[in-house]
């Protein structure tokens, strides 16, 4: 593995904390500024808005530089604004810290998935993405039980302090571990065969998105993500509410899901090296099938256990896969990679909000999985048919012309 690599997957892993720890503080934060609980939990939405526009803002701006400086400079501002949380004297400050480290976090993992393929043979690259999310999903299992731990005992400051480190240390890593020419735009000596010899500038990077493919492949991310989340984000009433766990089990329940995640990453990355296309319908059909059979064995805890993490594993398997699949077809454009990452934060929104309906209107607490198999199968349907235009597409490429 390169050692580059382990350094983007340290810079994951700090974004991914700084995420996911709030949501274990959110009661300590309130009462230090005494705020409500309504608006502390702005700082969790206010962070999920920022990553969505920072993606594609700070992308399209740094379009000519070339990514390693990006990427230097990006964990930067995530230390920053986990400095800014840290020594918050107000809750405005403390919002304005979450919103920087969060402008962040879509161009990150956007541009660093670029940068992770440059780093192994191409045959390997969604495995060189997979490794990056690594960290991306092993801080979804610790996040919150880490943030709980950190805050209980030292302070909820403590945990923001903490993460700063780690993004020091992912800052000092990227810096003198990852390659300078893994990140130019293009490379020196071109590109690694097989690889796509990506824009620089804003202008044609935009020109990308005149592929079908890519608004398929961006409509497909978001859909999945909306299938998984809109299950995922009422996921702890299904288990006090129907499965029959008591409030204490949601914290360790949530682990196993999370594991999911992490064993969904490596093993989409492996296989979508090997058929792309293929493991990503196959992903968004398991996904459906195993939301659906949760709605309907919800009842069992030991069904709720299983299926919790088969969840994760198939929910999570498509990401590798779906990032190199859009770069490919926008042939390496930085602001394709980038606005996958806000698709997904688009399909959380509207997943949970949805979700949050057929809750609403009686519907019961196994809803929102039904709900999230529905928006699954569209993802499936819509993977289909992007597979088939692209195999469509390959063949009349291969049709000799007169």
């Amino acid at each position: 593995m390169p050692s580059g690599l382990v350094a983007l997957a340290l810079g994951g892993f700090g974004i991914g904390l700084t995420e996911f720890l709030i949501a274990g503080l959110l009661p300590q934060v309130a009462s230090s500024f005494a705020v409500s609980e309504a608006a502390a939990g702005r700082l969790i939405s206010g962070y999920a808005l920022s990553v969505a526009v920072g993606a594609i803002a700070l992308t399209a701006a740094t379009a000519r530089l070339p990514r390693k400086q990006v990427l230097v400079g990006l964990v930067a501002l995530f230390v920053l604004g986990n400095l800014l949380s840290a020594v918050a004297p107000n809750y405005a400050v403390m919002l304005l810290g979450r919103i920087v480290a969060a402008l962040c976090h879509g161009s990150f993992f956007g541009i660093g998935s670029l940068v992770a393929r440059r780093l192994v043979v191409p045959e390997k690259k969604s495995q060189a993405v997979a490794v990056m999310f690594a960290g991306l999903t092993v801080a979804n299992v610790l996040g919150v039980p880490f943030g709980a731990l950190v805050g209980e005992r030292w302070g909820w400051r403590a945990a923001f302090w903490a993460v700063t480190a780690i993004g020091v240390l992912a800052l000092a890593g990227i810096a003198a571990l990852v390659p300078a020419w893994a990140g130019r735009t293009p490379a020196p000596s071109g590109t690694a065969e097989g690889e796509p010899v990506p824009p620089s500038g804003l202008r044609a990077q935009v020109r990308a998105f005149r592929s079908w493919q890519v608004w398929l492949t961006l409509t497909a991310t978001a859909l999945g993500y909306g299938g998984m989340f809109g299950a995922f984000s009422y996921i702890a009433y299904t288990f006090t509410e129907v499965s029959g766990f008591a409030p204490a089990d949601v914290a360790w329940l949530l682990m196993v899901y999370g594991v999911g995640l992490v064993v969904g990453n490596i093993v989409g990355g492996r296989a979508a090296d090997r058929d792309r296309d293929r493991a990503l319908v196959l992903a968004l059909a398991g996904l459906t099938l195993t939301l659906a059979l949760f709605g309907l064995l919800a009842g069992s805890a030991t069904a709720s256990v299983v299926l919790v993490f088969v969840m994760g594993v198939t929910g999570f398997a498509s990401v590798p896969g779906m990032i190199t699949r859009v770069t490919d077809h926008a042939h390496g454009a930085a602001l394709a990679a980038s606005a996958n990452v806000s698709a997904s934060n688009v399909g959380n929104a509207l997943g949970a909000w949805l979700g949050g309906l057929a809750i609403t209107a009686g519907l019961g607490y196994t809803s929102p999985l039904y709900v999230g198999a529905g928006i699954a199968l569209l993802a499936t349907v819509v993977m289909v048919i992007a597979a088939r235009q692209a195999r469509s597409s390959q063949v009349e490429d291969r049709v000799p012309t007169r």
